[in-house]
């Protein structure tokens, strides 16, 4: 009986939270502090006092329950200049509305013909919900959440960047006056609003001086479709680790392929080697284990990937999970000793000195709220780089994805010992482009369980050597062409650690006595799956 009066108490409550209504004026109408509201000294010729969020602000109760988060930041005046789209940087024009699901965001173009993103810092959520749940209390609550993240984190993260070699943007507020008509059919979504402006690099016309002798920009699809279907085109993966690094020091936990642009060098007459440029710091420095309900529902078991920044790294592997796809495909070439010595020499080039000038980027106010506590933390965390590192190579080292481009390449596997495997990976000469190692790594045992190789398209090869007594299961899939796969190694026990997968039509397969026959008549092709899904 007990069961059934607490099923139906849950009923009721569901059935009244269901019946509670999304609010339509959640958000402030204008972030411009009222005369009266607050006792601030002038801001001075193009500035003024704004409130970013005023609709965060809510009683001991609910923060009890949802978390006081980084409400104080959002609720509390800071001075800002003004947006005026004839004037910043020599005068800008709107070129397109971007897309996006939560932010309002914009592409502006400079009088020097250089791009940049404008967009909200606040956000509106409900486009991520199904349509269902949009009109509930469910909307109240993703939109209250947003005060999880702070509005002016991102404006910590260049000095850190810059002082750790990294690429970066040089993000900017302003507050856009409720008045302003110069954005058109637009001004409705950006009037009396704060928004970020930064930088955008896609042509050489957005050129920096961080930059030396770029060759070009490139997204993150475009980049990677470049390195699939060519082997002249690489990724700088000690470049991107450094980036990851700095990504978990500040607790971004969004770093998927989308946020990110790569600069293109040119490495002798025919590669094309990419840098990794950080993007869109929005999710840096999340606060969300301070409620009683976000506590739960970030736990390992419900929505990992929701970290809390604080003063120790306690859950790496929730850092990665947004970030996976690009991470396993990014980071695949580095051992556990390249990623020590990144560790360490970010842990030296990030001075307490270093730190403490970043944090005070901070619009004065939220210094005075949050930047002792920050700077502490950083150097907390700062100091833990070297442990973060090794356990991030141990994560992406238990299973590890090897691709091959569509052109012709050779795979070398090497079973060197019980414990060892070596894989290389040669770009063969063709057409004037010299012979050229792509790829060489030893791995081990204790480490990896699986490796997995992928031809893709072109006529590849594949080679197994070895004789041992344990060793490490290495899959390989052909992909389209006429490959060609032998398999003269040799792993004692019952277990096959060879396992081949492509089609016997057109290919020439020598499967010796280690490899597991997996081939099909079938003409569907096991391709590597370029985009995660």
């Amino acid at each position: 009986m007990q069961h059934l009066y607490l099923k139906t108490a849950l009923l009721l409550l569901l059935t009244l939270m269901l019946s509670s209504c999304a609010d339509n004026d959640f958000y402030q109408k204008d972030a411009l502090v009222q005369p009266g509201e607050y006792d601030l000294p002038p801001a001075g010729t193009d500035s003024v006092w704004v409130v970013a969020g005023r609709h965060y602000e809510r009683g001991w109760l609910h923060r009890l329950f949802w978390g006081r988060h980084h409400r104080d930041s959002w609720t509390t005046p800071v001075k800002l200049p003004v947006f005026d789209l004839s004037r910043v940087n020599g005068g800008m024009e709107v070129i397109k509305k971007g897309g996006g699901y939560q932010t309002s965001n914009f592409h502006l173009q400079d009088s020097l013909g250089r791009i940049y993103a404008f967009r909200s810092i606040d956000k509106d959520p409900v486009q991520v919900l199904a349509k269902f749940w949009r009109p509930t209390f469910v909307t109240n609550i993703l939109r209250d959440q947003t005060s999880s993240a702070t509005p002016y984190g991102a404006l910590i993260i260049p000095d850190l960047a810059s002082a750790a070699g990294i690429y970066h943007t040089s993000p900017t507020l302003y507050y856009v006056p409720t008045k302003d008509t110069l954005f058109g059919e637009h001004a409705g979504a950006v009037q009396g609003k704060v928004y970020m402006l930064e930088e955008k690099f896609e042509g050489i016309a957005d050129t920096l001086g961080m930059f030396g002798d770029v060759a070009g920009f490139e997204g993150s699809d475009d980049a990677l479709r470049n390195r699939y279907e060519t082997n002249t085109h690489h990724f700088d993966q000690k470049a991107f680790a450094r980036a990851r690094l700095l990504d978990v020091l500040v607790g971004d936990w969004d770093r998927h392929k989308g946020q990110w642009n790569w600069a293109a060098y040119q490495e002798g007459p025919a590669d094309i080697r990419y840098k990794p440029i950080p993007k869109d710091r929005d999710q840096v420095f999340l606060k969300m284990n301070d409620g009683a309900i976000p506590f739960i529902a970030t736990s390992k078991l419900i929505a990992r990937k929701f970290n809390s920044f604080g003063s120790k790294i306690k859950d790496v592997k929730a850092l990665m999970i947004n970030a996976e796809f690009i991470d396993e495909r990014l980071l695949h070439e580095l051992t556990r000793t390249d990623w020590m010595e990144i560790a360490e020499e970010l842990k030296r080039m990030l001075t307490d000195q270093t730190i403490e000038k970043a944090v005070r980027n901070l619009p004065p106010p939220i210094f005075a709220l949050r930047g002792e506590s920050t700077i502490q933390s950083l150097k907390n965390r700062r100091d833990q780089l070297p442990e973060v590192a090794e356990e991030m190579y141990e994560i992406l080292a238990r299973h590890v994805t090897i691709a091959g481009t569509d052109e012709s390449d050779r795979f070398h596997v090497k079973r060197l010992d019980d414990e060892r495997t070596e894989v290389i990976l040669i770009r063969p000469a063709r057409n004037g482009i010299p012979e050229r190692v792509l790829y060489q790594r030893i791995f081990y045992r204790k480490e990896t369980e699986k490796i997995t190789l992928h031809g893709l398209s072109g006529e590849d090869e594949f080679l197994l050597e070895g004789d041992v007594a344990e060793g490490i299961l290495v899959e390989v899939y052909g992909g389209l062409g006429e490959d060609e796969i032998t398999d003269r190694s040799s792993v004692k026990g019952w277990r096959k650690m060879t396992h081949v997968y492509d089609t016997e039509r057109g290919n020439e397969i020598d499967f010796g006595t280690e490899a597991k026959d997996r081939t099909t008549r079938d003409v569907r092709v096991h391709a590597y799956d370029r985009e995660g899904n």
